[in-house]
């Protein structure tokens, strides 16, 4: 079991990474002495076999415990289902000590999160991800949000958990296409910013594919490890947070054209990092091979990496609505392995000759 402070001025919190950890909460937990309830908002998918193991640990910590449950995945991601839980606080008398726990994968944790922040103006919040993808990226640095058909994550707040709960037992028994889902973002880290993470996984992703219990927490600790200082450094995402954006401009474009209900979060981001890595050759800004280096990463980890983009037109159209979008399409990019840097520059003919090099109609 081991422990990443990320330390945001004022508000630094703990992630705690093992087995047996969401059993343990109480030794875990930071103090919540008025706190009379835990409401636990859970991905309906995973309530039978993890939200006892949770509520034991929070009981021994003192709190009563509600279940609220939600859909899995994106679908829970409505201001639809934003609103009932609010109506659902409100109706059991929730109070402003009590204490909202995600549990679930990024979804869950991003709706939960939301609900915490704007519940009676704020209560305090705490992320038990069960998902290699929550675990190692959407759990830690406090973006919250929902989804509008418009665009991915428009409807949102920053606020930090209290604290982490990576469990990794759950990790064991995560669907196939989760679990590699998730592999996408380790792989973001170990291109943007952990070289030695990128040897790891290029000489020998067997032990990971096993989901060998040590190789997994070591893998979820250098990924929190490195989210945890760059959020640190730009908790608002305004500076050098954005490289943690790497693939995301077109992945969330493709989810928002897919209506959420197409390619996983990480089976999108692993396209929107070949297509970064192609768009950098094209502008002279990396050398040759950087796109196939990518490729071939993304395929050992089991995700594809050439099925089709929708027409140029349309996914121009979605880039438009990215959060991130200044006057222009802004991109993260590599001049090379562990050098990202973000663009704002690139205009729509280069999106558009990129598209079609990777299949998408004109």
């Amino acid at each position: 079991m081991v422990r990443v402070t990320v330390p945001i001025p004022g508000r630094s919190y703990d992630v705690v990474v093992g087995a047996g950890v969401l059993g343990e909460a109480a030794l875990h937990l930071p103090g919540f002495p008025k706190a009379e309830r835990a409401f636990v908002v859970a991905d309906q998918g995973i309530v039978d076999r993890w939200f006892g193991t949770l509520a034991t640990g929070l009981t021994a910590a003192g709190l009563d415990v509600v279940l609220l449950t939600v859909p899995s995945g994106e679908m829970a991601k409505t201001l639809q289902v934003y609103g009932t839980l609010l109506h659902q606080l409100a109706i059991q008398e929730a109070h402003r000590d009590d204490v909202i726990v995600a549990l679930g994968g990024g979804s869950t944790g991003d709706l939960a999160g939301f609900v915490a922040s704007t519940y009676m103006r704020g209560l305090p919040f705490v992320q038990a991800p069960t998902t290699l993808l929550a675990q190692v990226d959407a759990a830690v640095g406090g973006k919250t949000a929902v989804n509008l058909p418009e665009g991915k994550n428009l409807v949102g707040t920053f606020a930090q958990p209290r604290a982490v709960l990576a469990d990794t037992e759950p990790l064991a028994s995560l669907d196939e296409r989760d679990f590699r889902s998730g592999l996408a973002e380790v792989a973001k880290y170990a291109l943007t910013l952990d070289a030695e993470l990128l040897d790891t996984l290029e000489s020998d992703p067997a032990p990971v594919l096993a989901r060998d219990p040590a190789v997994l927490e070591s893998l979820v600790f250098r990924c929190v490890t490195a989210k945890a200082g760059t959020v640190a450094a730009d908790e608002l995402d305004t500076g050098g947070r954005l490289v943690l954006n790497y693939g995301h401009t077109l992945g969330h474009a493709l989810e928002r054209l897919e209506a959420f209900a197409g390619r996983t979060h990480g089976e999108a981001v692993a396209i929107g990092m070949v297509f970064a890595a192609r768009l950098a050759e094209r502008r002279g800004m990396a050398a040759a091979g950087l796109a196939a280096r990518t490729g071939r990463l993304l395929a050992s980890l089991g995700l594809e990496v050439h099925s089709a983009l929708p027409p140029a037109d349309e996914v121009l159209s979605a880039f438009r609505m990215d959060k991130k979008f200044h006057g222009g399409v802004r991109f993260v990019l590599l001049r090379a392995v562990g050098e990202p840097v973000v663009v704002d520059d690139v205009s729509d003919d280069e999106l558009r000759a990129a598209m079609l090099e990777m299949g998408a109609s004109a």
